[in-house]
């Protein structure tokens, strides 16, 4: 028997905006595990003696057993208590960080990262327990919100990493992630009711029963597929560059240290203030015809760094521009997911992401690969050839999937 309650007093059940913006707060805290590596990825390589292209097994695996993790245990959302799950993943994740900090072999940290990356569910689960109580009109907004505090999470962990990464070494990093993750987990488990608030039908079954419904809303939603793939292309072009950066900036030829990868970094927290505002704009307009406007914005970020090449104040231009588009890209194709039953939305959700990491951990591996043949410019390359295909499947999106 399931242990869900279905809810009927929707008023009582809504969150605030307080509530709403402690959620994302601890997101990111969560989010931000999977890319402390991005800055110390050459002194991780160099602690481990291992080659450019090889140190990236550790983000690629990390991000493709974080979209494994989202296909096999975010579906659980939509029939057990997201407390007691999240309490779970939560818990792994602090063993798996704790490893990083003390591996003294390549395999074992690569190992720890790929556990990680697969328990790493929270801030995924998050989007769909919070759309079943707001209204359907803010779930732009409280969307947008959550995906800046899981950006910011992502975007702040590589300036943390890159200056206690240059001054402290990169072990200190994760047990700094280690007692962040504590009071993520305590904060949550405080936070969140131990039940799942949903209405329509609840998924009923075997564990088993309930994967293989994945395949039935995979065929009946072909708008969330579209954007699943549209968001793991751009979440392979955030992922390739900023590898790319990563390496580059600290060659050498450049003679930068992490800590500058890291302050780079910081320039992209804009999207804190733009992307919830971003959000109610896309509540008006639509998510197609948000992601066709944000997705050319995107390309031209991307084509900018061809223009300005390795000067650090410059490169803050279309690092800004990348960071205000992507995460709208994001927030658009998560809409198209949480418009539907409530009692689908988290393996709906599980679709979109998992496309979404499958893509940022190819982009991963690629852009480590590409910086190991072709330097800098291979990455900004295949940046910009990945942005024009997602321009161009934005534009199929509003055509196929846009009201008229």
């Amino acid at each position: 028997m399931s242990d869900n309650r279905i809810d009927t007093d929707h008023d009582q059940d809504q969150l605030s905006e307080g509530q709403v913006i402690l959620l994302a707060v601890v997101a990111a805290v969560v989010t931000a595990n999977a890319y402390y590596i991005h800055p110390i990825i050459a002194r991780v390589a160099e602690s481990f003696e291992v080659r450019d292209a090889w140190v990236g097994l550790v983000p690629a695996a990390n991000q493709i057993a974080l979209a494994v993790g989202i296909l096999l245990l975010l579906p659980l959302g939509d029939r057990l208590s997201n407390r007691r799950i999240i309490t779970l993943s939560l818990s792994v994740q602090l063993i798996a960080l704790m490893l990083m900090a003390v591996a003294e072999s390549f395999a074992v940290f690569v190992a720890a990262s790929t556990a990680l990356g697969f328990f790493t569910i929270t801030p995924y689960m998050l989007p769909a327990y919070i759309s079943k109580r707001v209204p359907v009109s803010r779930i732009g907004h409280v969307t947008g919100v959550l995906t800046a505090g899981i950006i910011t999470g992502v975007l702040l962990s590589r300036t943390l990493s890159g200056v206690v990464g240059e001054y402290l070494g990169w072990r200190i990093t994760y047990w700094i992630a280690t007692a962040l993750m504590v009071v993520a987990l305590f904060a949550l488990r405080r936070m969140l009711d131990d039940k799942v608030v949903t209405r329509g039908t609840v998924e009923t079954g075997s564990y088993w029963r309930l994967i293989g419904t994945m395949l039935t809303l995979a065929r009946q939603h072909p708008r969330v597929l579209l954007s699943g793939f549209i968001q793991g292309l751009s979440f392979g072009i955030f992922l390739l560059v900023w590898m790319g950066l990563g390496l580059h900036f600290t060659s050498p030829e450049m003679g930068f240290g992490v800590d500058d990868v890291g302050y780079l970094g910081a320039f992209s927290i804009v999207n804190a203030w733009t992307t919830p505002r971003l959000g109610r704009w896309a509540d008006r307009v639509g998510p197609e015809q948000a992601r066709i406007v944000v997705a050319l914005w995107q390309m031209f970020g991307i084509g900018l760094l061809w223009l300005v090449g390795a000067n650090f104040w410059w490169l803050a231009v279309p690092i800004i521009i990348m960071s205000v588009a992507g995460p709208m890209v994001d927030v658009a194709g998560r809409m198209t997911c949480l418009v539907g039953d409530p009692a689908v939305r988290t393996r709906l959700m599980s679709l979109f992401i998992t496309l979404m990491f499958l893509g940022g951990g190819i982009g991963s591996w690629v852009g480590t690969i590409a910086y190991d043949i072709g330097g800098w410019g291979l990455n900004v390359t295949l940046a910009l050839t990945f942005s024009a295909v997602i321009v161009l499947l934005s534009l199929l999106a509003k055509r196929w999937y846009a009201p008229s």
